[in-house]
């Protein structure tokens, strides 16, 4: 009989100390391989793995493309890689980002749920926004166990809670009393994976995020998922194709670029402020050669159109300061994701 011998692991803001915790506290002789995916960023070099591994009794180490999979292993996604689980053995893709991110959780769990089915168990830790929340569906369609960390604990609430409000999870729990349980499950016998069929658009957006198919399978394939809609993807500005899912409201474009509501929320208002930058810059462009234009005319003594071009200089000016105070106050009252906390900057 098989058991439940895949662990795959999300997390976000906050991450690094819930996951240290975690981590540290898996028994050495764990019988699964454990697979982590945590948000950041992708211009900098990853020490998770040696956080991670200074006290634990695993090997945790960076996933590397083609490694057979171990069990009592721990594999980290590096930076800007999605990390995929194809059957016994793992691939690191370069891929379009979901939900804005490179690793993405969903795809590391709809990878993990295509290949082992009810072998998998998801975990769900602290982060901002919900990642993760499409991706453990996946897990429990196909016979897996689904966990999060009790939001009351969670330093951000938003990752677990998502999870919670769009599937009936298994196991609600405060980090502490998760090793435990990960321990437990992980010995259980489980049913076979016939038992759980994989269903066709689980199949697409797996082969989509594995990016091995031709243009023309990729578009036709984005289009079986669901039906094109009236926005543009914030990644590449192509069009993008609502999927058909009846409990969460998700976006794909024929690229691959994927979201959530509240990530394409969040990557339109990202556009959107470079869009205002950018209105900011142009009118300062304006103001600056308006000005020089009127400077030229006053010495020339054409008085009439050194006045009409001060007028447009002083236009632009408040055009520009008004943009800018709008950007400012966004800014100050931004909710967004931060990538590590203070306490995670110190353990690093």
């Amino acid at each position: 009989m098989a058991t439940r011998d895949m662990i795959v692991i999300g997390a976000s803001a906050g991450g690094v100390e819930a996951l240290t915790k975690l981590v540290t506290n898996f028994p050495a002789d764990l019988p699964a391989a454990v697979f982590i995916v945590l948000h950041l960023s992708a211009n900098a070099p990853s020490l998770l793995p040696s956080i991670l591994g200074r006290e634990s009794n695993l090997h945790v180490a960076h996933a590397v493309d083609g490694e057979p999979i171990k069990r009592g292993k721990v594999y980290v996604a590096p930076p800007d890689h999605h990390l995929i689980i194809e059957h016994d053995h793992l691939r690191l893709v370069h891929g379009p980002r979901e939900n804005l991110h490179r690793p993405s959780i969903d795809t590391l769990f709809r990878s993990a749920a295509r290949w082992a089915g009810p072998r998998v168990i998801g975990v769900v830790l602290t982060g901002a926004r919900d990642d993760g929340a499409a991706g453990m569906r996946v897990v429990k369609q196909r016979g897996g166990i689904a966990v999060v960390q009790d939001p009351l604990e969670a330093p951000f609430p938003s990752m677990p809670m998502s999870v919670m409000q769009e599937i009936n999870v298994d196991y609600s729990l405060p980090l502490r009393e998760i090793p435990e349980l990960l321990s437990r499950l992980s010995r259980e016998t489980t049913a076979e994976e016939g038992a759980f069929p994989v269903p066709d658009e689980i199949e697409i957006e797996a082969k989509i995020a594995e990016q091995t198919m031709e243009s023309a399978e990729l578009i036709a394939s984005v289009e079986r998922l669901g039906k094109v809609s009236k926005l543009t993807c914030p990644d590449c500005h192509g069009a993008l194709w609502e999927i058909n899912d009846k409990k969460l409201l998700r976006y794909r474009c024929h690229v691959g670029h994927a979201f959530s509501a509240e990530a394409l929320s969040d990557g339109q208002s990202q556009m959107l402020e470079v869009a205002l930058w950018s209105a900011v810059r142009a009118l300062e462009e304006q103001m600056i050669l308006a000005k020089r234009i009127g400077e030229r005319a006053r010495r020339a003594n054409r008085l009439k159109a050194a006045k009409s071009f001060e007028e447009r200089a002083q236009d632009a000016e408040e055009q520009s300061s008004m943009i800018r105070q709008i950007l400012l106050i966004t800014e100050k009252g931004d909710i967004g994701e931060p990538v590590l906390t203070s306490n995670d900057l110190e353990r690093i």
